[in-house]
């Protein structure tokens, strides 16, 4: 688990990472937690977080590749777990204009058993 001093007190993700609020664990490692989302928005809904708090893209380093590299594998474990064979969508929201919720960088895993719509329509 991620130490206690790189966790915010006020975020619900760090929360799930302490256990303190339950949460639908399909995966868990030293660093990351893939979930699954308590509104999905597609048959299949995960979010994969770092233990670490990071709030956003905004505030990543070189320091944090490591890091983002396994948030994305386990994301990608996550997916397979659950039957995506056929693939699934990743997004990463950063921001107020980028539709960011949590303040606290997570990956959006979505699939299903059919083709999901398009991404955005203007």
């Amino acid at each position: 688990m991620a130490p206690q001093d790189e966790r915010d007190p006020n975020c619900i993700f760090c929360r799930i990472v302490a256990k303190e609020i339950p949460a639908k664990i399909v995966y868990e490692d030293d660093a990351v937690l893939v979930f699954h989302d308590i509104r999905p928005q597609a048959e299949v809904h995960l979010l994969a977080i770092p233990k670490r708090h990071i709030p956003s893209t905004k505030e990543l380093t070189e320091n944090d590749v490591t890091l983002i590299g396994q948030v994305m594998v386990a994301a990608t474990k996550a997916a397979l777990a659950l039957g995506l064979t056929e693939g699934w969508r990743t997004i990463i929201n950063t921001g107020a204009i980028g539709r960011q919720e949590v303040m606290h960088l997570h990956v959006h895993i979505l699939g299903g058993s059919k083709p999901l719509p398009a991404m955005i329509k203007w």
